[in-house]
């Protein structure tokens, strides 16, 4: 063990200048953690095992418990607790027993925190002490582990010179190991030869000793001197010193004067480089040509750039330079000046604009009004050009100024807004005079009479009418809102005319759908097609000018203050928009389109409704027309933005049409109820049926591949609702025809048109028409079949009542009113030649009841020869069954039927 420890000393602990103390042989250890701190360390022999490796070490200082498992008996197995449970066993007992004690005294002497022992032996820890204290000389007062430290720090080990000096000095000496009391008395005396040689080495050498104390006196007097000329060189490097210093704060102050210096040439240049605005720049804002491309270009550039200017990140402080202040005073100066100039030239370009557009309709309206012009001329001059006039140049040249416009809103929202509004201003105007004669063409179209019905009306001369509008609008020019009110004036003045005509076609009467071909409805519906062509694009085009020129994007709006009306139309809300009288807020740029739309274009709803109005008066059937293109139009407007001003406008316009179509329907209906039918003549195909067909084909070619679909389902289930009722309420009050026939051509009418139409919608209704048609027909041919039999009919009714009462068929011979020469009786009143007499008289009366147009007297011939031949067979039953064996038989067969039904359809 002392050879391990020795080993262990050198190979682990010296090179950490550690001290080894006691050590444990150990063949087991079961530990799966890493402590944090060594003093207790865990050390394994190494592979090969030439040296040792360093495991796993832990504080002593957090060892709580040291478990010898017994005291009594002897066992190699001890626990030590650390953070955990540790298990150990030892080579042998002795060697735990050391290790645990020189734990023990460690603990005694360095640790206030004192472990635990258990299973340990009071007689074993009592004992390892005293022998310790004998272990110490008398008089010391040390602990027992002090004295065990103490003895342990005399040990020194020996380096190898060492080792191989004794070694060699233990080879000259034989009896070195053998007989150590003699080796160390010879190394004793080899000593004190050893010191007394180096005394009188000493002594001999004294005179070399004084010389070398002098040559050391000689040597300090040559420092003095040296130090004396340190000194001077000292005080001279101390005025070298200062020098410097004053050169290097010289030096400090010409690098901050630079670095001063720097830094104001860059401000310097930062401010001439965002705040110098180019001549050429303050030229064109000044005096730039607003009329030319060039100069639009050179003034646009310029506005940039003095927006840039104004609007550069200024860094603090230079707010506070006058040069700045002066500057942006300049900028301030330029921008307004500019910003008027660029307000006055855009209204002129408005006013402009307006009195040629002007101009050129008083042209043409004064064309039309040239006293004795012929009115045919006129009429085919307005009819031949349905078209509204084109703005596109117009906008392409506004167009060059956007980026302007954009400039002036973003520097000058006062001159912006007021430009917004006298373009507003003006376009109204101009558009309502347009769309006012483009509405009047049309209104001519559909009639294919003048305004008045005979001429046109004679317009204001147009050299005052003009000559009054310029001046107004150049007198408007010169502010940016500028005064509307005569503006005004000639909007009444105009179209005062126009209102009293348009009143006068809508005071037309109501003309009968019937006096109406096909030809005239298809030139409605282009005509109407046409007026909503026209109106659309133009509609889009202003809206997508207005959003480029006063840069305005379309995106998403929020609430406003517009009062929704809702009506139901096919599961679909259409929604007619009004303003209050509250002034709106606009909440978005959306919402400013929308409105300048709305005041640009106020007069197109109003002439949309007119112009429905009149085809209405015209034919109550123009409503499908108007409704299907109305729909198809919404529908595409809502596509492209849902909340536009098309989009809402058409909206508006289409629930008025709805309210039109269902007004048609509903007076449809009322015709129904109200129809009286003459009682001198027969019913046949009642009015309301064949209207209902005439609708239903109508709707059908109209409706072909329609969007709104739903609205003409829902109409023809009403419609055919009161359809069947009208026919059995016609039937109930029918004197002249029997109800049965009424109802059977009227439904078979339905059925037919249903059939043929093939409308999906009505199946349900067709299926009824068929029944009713069927079970009517059946009931009126029972009914005249009574007739010519009756006699007959009433024999057999009684015999039947007889055998419901329980007399047995066999005995109704027996009773006397129907015994077997009663029914001899009764059978020769119905010979072969009455029978057809009867017949030819019946053919006759039903002949009289049908109507020509449904054909439906040979079917309802048929239909009594069939139920005839029934009866037949089941008089010839009863026969039969109640008078077996009589020999009674009917005086004509089923053949003679077929050949008097026949020759009577024949001859007839």
């Amino acid at each position: 063990m002392t050879a391990i420890k020795h080993a262990l000393q050198r190979d682990i602990f010296t090179p950490n200048d550690e001290r080894l103390l006691s050590i444990v042989n150990v063949c087991k250890a079961v530990t799966t953690e890493r402590p944090v701190q060594v003093n207790v360390v865990k050390v394994k022999k190494s592979d090969k095992g030439d040296f040792y490796k360093r495991q796993t070490a832990w504080a002593l200082r957090d060892l709580a418990v040291v478990d010898a498992k017994d005291a009594v008996k002897e066992n190699p197995e001890f626990d030590l607790h650390f953070d955990k449970v540790y298990k150990w066993v030892a080579s042998s007992t002795v060697e735990k027993n050391t290790f645990i004690s020189c734990i023990w005294k460690l603990n005694q002497r360095y640790l206030r925190k004192k472990i635990d022992f258990i299973n340990v032996s009071s007689q074993l820890l009592e004992e390892l002490p005293k022998v310790a204290e004998e272990s110490v000389p008398s008089g010391e007062n040390q602990s027992v582990a002090g004295g065990d430290e103490e003895a342990v720090d005399e040990y020194q080990e020996l380096n190898a010179r060492e080792e191989q000096d004794i070694e060699i000095m233990m080879e000259g000496c034989e009896y070195a190991i053998s007989n150590a009391e003699a080796f160390a008395e010879k190394l004793s005396r080899e000593l004190q030869v050893l010191d007394g040689a180096n005394i009188q080495s000493i002594m001999a050498s004294e005179k070399q000793v004084n010389i070398l104390m002098k040559l050391l006196d000689e040597a300090l007097k040559e420092v003095d001197q040296i130090e004396l000329k340190l000194s001077s060189y000292e005080e001279m490097l101390q005025s070298v010193k200062d020098q410097m210093d004053q050169i290097s704060e010289s030096n400090h102050l010409i690098h901050l004067s630079n670095t001063n210096n720097v830094k104001l040439l860059s401000e310097i240049e930062f401010l001439v480089n965002h705040m110098d605005l180019a001549k050429g720049h303050i030229k064109a804002l000044q005096e730039g040509d607003l009329t030319s491309s060039r100069g639009i270009e050179a003034c646009t550039n310029a506005a940039d750039a003095l927006l840039q200017c104004m609007n550069v990140a200024l860094r603090p402080g230079h707010d506070m330079l006058h040069a700045v202040k002066q500057q942006q005073q300049r900028f301030s100066d330029l921008r307004e000046q500019f910003a008027r100039r660029l307000a006055s030239h855009l209204n002129s370009v408005f006013v402009q604009q307006f009195t040629q557009t002007f101009l050129q309709l008083y042209n043409r309206s004064s064309y039309h009004s040239v006293p004795g012009h012929d009115q045919s001329s006129t009429l085919a001059q307005h009819s031949a050009e349905l078209t509204l006039p084109n703005h596109h140049p117009f906008h392409r040249d506004l167009l060059r100024y956007a980026k302007l416009m954009e400039w002036l809103k973003n520097t000058d929202y006062g001159k912006y807004e007021g430009l917004t509004k006298n373009y507003m201003d003006y376009l109204s105007r101009l558009y309502e005079r347009e769309i006012k004669d483009f509405f009047e063409v049309a209104k001519i179209k559909m009639t294919g009479t003048t305004r008045e019905g005979k001429k046109f009306a004679t317009l204001p001369r147009k050299e005052s009418a003009v000559k009054q509008e310029t001046e107004s609008l150049h007198g408007s020019s010169g502010k940016l809102t500028g005064s509307t009110s005569s503006l005004n004036k000639l909007s009444v003045q105009s179209s005062g005319n126009r209102r009293s005509q348009s009143s006068s076609l809508l005071d037309m009467g109501n003309m009968s759908a019937s006096d109406l071909d096909v030809a005239d409805r298809t030139k409605f519906d282009k005509i109407f097609e046409q007026v909503l062509s026209e109106l659309e694009p133009l509609c889009l085009a202003e809206q997508d000018f207005i959003s480029k020129f006063f840069k305005l994007q379309q995106h998403q709006s929020t609430s406003g203050t517009t009062t929704n009306e809702v009506e139901e139309m096919d599961g679909v809300a259409l929604s007619r928009s009004y303003t209050s009288g509250v002034p709106q807020t606009i909440s978005s740029e959306k919402d400013m389109i929308r409105q300048m739309m709305t005041k640009i274009f106020r007069c197109i709803e109003p002439e949309l409704n007119n112009l429905i109005a009149l085809g209405d008066k015209i034919d109550s059937f123009n409503s499908l027309y108007m409704l299907v293109k109305m729909s198809h139009h919404v529908w595409t407007a809502q596509n492209v933005d849902p909340a536009s001003f098309l989009s809402t406008t058409l909206g508006n316009v289409l629930v008025t049409v709805k309210r039109n179509f269902d007004k048609c329907i509903s007076n449809q209906m009322k015709q129904m109820d109200e129809v009286k039918i003459s009682k001198k003549s027969k019913v046949g195909i009642l009015p309301f049926v064949a209207e209902f067909e005439e609708f239903a084909a109508l709707a059908e070619s109209i409706f072909k591949n329609a969007e709104r679909r739903g609205d003409l389902d829902k109409a023809y289930t009403k419609l055919i609702r009161a359809v069947f009722v009208s026919v059995e309420k016609v039937a109930n009050e029918s004197q002249k025809t029997p109800r049965d026939v009424v109802m059977m051509e009227n439904f078979h009418h339905i059925f037919a048109t249903l059939s043929r139409l093939k409308i999906s919608c009505l199946e349900a209704e067709k299926k009824e028409a068929k029944q009713k048609y069927t079970d009517h027909l059946q009931s009126y041919v029972i009914y005249s079949l009574g007739q010519p039999l009756e006699k007959l009919n009433h024999f057999f009714e009684g015999v039947e009542a007889r055998v419901a009462q329980g007399i047995r068929e066999e005995e109704v011979s027996y009773q006397l009113a129907f015994n077997k020469q009663e029914l001899r009786k009764v059978i020769k009143e119905y010979p072969g030649k009455e029978v057809k007499k009867g017949l030819d008289n019946l053919y006759k009366k039903v002949d009289k009841h049908l109507c020509e147009e449904e054909n439906l007297l040979q079917v309802v011939w048929h239909s009594m020869q069939d139920e005839f031949i029934r009866q037949y067979k089941h008089f010839e039953g009863l026969i039969a069954r109640c008078y077996p064996g009589s020999g009674i038989t009917m005086e004509f067969t089923i053949q003679d039927i077929l050949d008097y039904c026949s020759s009577i359809a024949q001859s007839h």
